[in-house]
């Protein structure tokens, strides 16, 4: 129903003429050959669960897109599972009662229990609150009704700020409620310690099987904080299986984090028909995502060299984030804009390690990138540890070097710089 609303209509192909650097690229822009991106789908991406260390295949691609039939003995069908009504947030009606807030109809599914799907419908109007969705519910899609920026919820959460002050604005939760293990993480700490970037998500979801679609999610730390560090995150998901489709999300610093239970695990995800904004490492994690017909959207109110992906992969897993068929934009504003740099998450005391530090890995493909980029040096040094850029070009190398990083372009183009 949104394919007449993709990103990919926004603005004229013919904007973008510009390819980058023939194969194998430069030092500062590697370019894979169509060979070497062969074997990087959004198909392979999403092919794999379990620990990294010994994944089962079991494939899931969500959306129109249908994977071969397996070889071998056919699959039993599961058991069929009654349907169950839509829970419905807002305003009551003649159509019958409904649920004040999201998180207490997220609250009545996690009461109904058992494996069948609940459809949490929300309602146009703003929301102001947190959203905890704990391991362990049934599958839940919570999709808004109408125009997607008329459903939004939103809160204030400022990672640089303290505890006292996330105490103030989420919540409260009942001891009885299924995210209250989620919320005292954050709320036992010291009333005075900095709240830190987990804990200052709107959605914040470790389910398996959860569906966000056709709604907007605001992280609205004002811009007003100014250019330090003020993480601010819009979505955080953990859950095997998460999707986002046709979602708005605002932020500034780190709107979308898209994580794993621990290192050691693959948790697979798909942002689709989407729209995200911020301006500092927007869209990070360690989870496996394939980013389908999105725009992402460098916003440069705060901060003077914006980068939009930080991925943070196993350094044993070959598959990060893969970015197909979307649009990389800065908003015309006075930032110069990259695409990436690694995070190197848990890195900082130790620096980088070949092998054992995570090594995130990015492919942005079949793509367009519009103006205010840095297209000679489009990435950064690694967000924790400062590590130094640096791209294996050579003929025949490895695209999972652990002594170089794994981030690559493929069939992109660039706006014209007189655009």
């Amino acid at each position: 129903m949104f394919g007449t609303k993709a990103v990919l209509a926004l603005l004229p192909a013919a904007l973008f003429v510009v390819p980058p650097p023939d194969a194998p690229g430069t030092a500062t822009r590697p370019v894979l050959t169509a060979t070497e991106a062969a074997p990087y789908t959004p198909a392979a991406y999403l092919a794999a669960t379990g620990s990294v260390s010994a994944p089962v295949t079991d494939p899931w691609l969500p959306g129109p897109a249908a994977l071969p039939v397996p070889s071998g003995p056919p699959v039993p069908p599961l058991p069929a599972v009654p349907p169950r009504r839509p829970l419905v947030v807002g305003p009551t009606d003649a159509s019958g009662a409904t649920y004040p807030s999201v998180q207490a109809a997220v609250n009545a599914a996690y009461a109904l229990g058992g494996t069948a799907p609940v459809r949490i419908v929300v309602r146009p109007g703003t929301y102001r609150g947190s959203v905890y969705l704990p391991a362990g519910g049934p599958p839940i899609t919570i999709v808004g009704v109408g125009d997607r920026e008329k459903v939004r919820l939103e809160l204030t959460l400022d990672g640089a700020g303290t505890v006292a002050s996330y105490l103030a604005v989420v919540g409260p939760y009942a001891e009885t409620d299924p995210g209250y293990a989620m919320y005292w993480t954050c709320a036992s700490k010291a009333v005075d310690a900095v709240v830190g970037t987990g804990c200052s998500s709107v959605v914040w979801s470790q389910a398996k099987d959860l569906t966000l679609e056709n709604l907007t999610v605001a992280n609205t730390v004002p811009d007003s904080v100014g250019s330090g560090t003020h993480q601010a995150v819009a979505v955080r998901a953990s859950g095997d299986r998460t999707a986002l489709r046709h979602v708005h999300l605002i932020s500034r610093q780190d709107t979308l984090y898209l994580d794993t239970p621990s290192a050691t695990i693959v948790s697979r995800m798909q942002v689709r028909d989407s729209l995200i904004e911020g301006d500092t490492d927007f869209v990070f994690g360690r989870a496996s995502v394939v980013f389908d017909r999105d725009e992402f959207r460098l916003v440069s109110t705060r901060k003077a060299n914006g980068v939009i992906f930080a991925p943070s992969t196993a350094p044993s897993w070959p598959y990060g984030f893969l970015v197909t068929h979307s649009r990389l934009m800065t908003d015309g504003g006075s930032t110069t804009g990259h695409f990436a740099r690694a995070w190197d998450a848990g890195a900082g005391s130790t620096g980088y390690v070949p092998g054992t530090s995570p090594n995130g890995q990015l492919l942005i493909r079949d793509s367009e990138i519009g103006t205010g980029f840095d297209l000679t040096a489009p990435y950064q040094p690694a967000a924790t540890t400062s590590r130094p850029f640096t791209a294996n070009v050579e003929a025949a190398r490895d695209l999972n070097d652990p002594n170089s990083n794994r981030i690559y372009e493929f069939r992109t183009r660039s706006a014209s710089p007189t655009s």
